[in-house]
């Protein structure tokens, strides 16, 4: 297998899980549908919004004496419980730990969170929007530092995208008392 570079993908598949697998040491990539999807590695203000969310939620399940968990990619998902979906979120709540094994989750999270990179725009809010919603993810945010804003999607509730600035709290669906607002992170 080829080494993929920054915005690419490779188009000769389908591909599995073991093919992700068989990337050389230090590859980062995703499998959505059997396609193969390179990884950028993050910026700064993309790794401090990612870690900061990441612990408001860990700090309020623990809190709240919660049963759920937080990981913050790398961390395996295999999204449809298939051969062909393999992703890592930015961050993902799994509430199910039957679903926890150590390859990592498998089957949908309820929550998974985003940080848009200016090479992922187009996966975060197409492919993978698509994929989380098809595999039963209950909730699906996008931040975008770009735009300053979050788009919730809320499929429990088969509801249109909310778009938040990043100065206004955005509302958790599965757990009513959190909200997080994006600009405390940012100052």
């Amino acid at each position: 297998m080829q080494l993929l570079t920054e915005n690419d993908f490779i188009d000769d598949g389908p591909f599995t899980i073991d093919d992700i697998f068989a990337l050389p040491e230090g590859q980062r990539a995703e499998l959505i549908d059997g396609q193969i999807y390179d990884m950028a590695t993050p910026n700064r203000i993309h790794q401090t919004i990612s870690f900061s969310i990441a612990r408001t939620i860990a700090d309020h399940i623990d809190a709240k004496n919660g049963g759920c968990e937080v990981y913050m990619a790398p961390f395996a998902v295999i999204i449809q419980n298939d051969i062909k979906n393999y992703v890592e979120p930015d961050i993902c709540v799994i509430c199910d730990k039957d679903k926890l094994s150590d390859r990592g989750c498998e089957g949908a999270p309820d929550w998974i969170i985003e940080i848009v990179s200016p090479s992922s725009r187009k996966t975060d809010y197409i492919i993978k929007n698509t994929a989380y919603s098809r595999a039963g993810v209950r909730e699906y945010w996008i931040v975008d530092p770009a735009k300053a804003c979050t788009t919730v999607y809320d499929y429990d509730k088969d509801a249109a995208p909310t778009i938040i600035p990043f100065d206004q709290p955005v509302q958790c669906g599965i757990f009513p008392d959190l909200s997080i607002t994006v600009s405390d992170y940012l100052k």
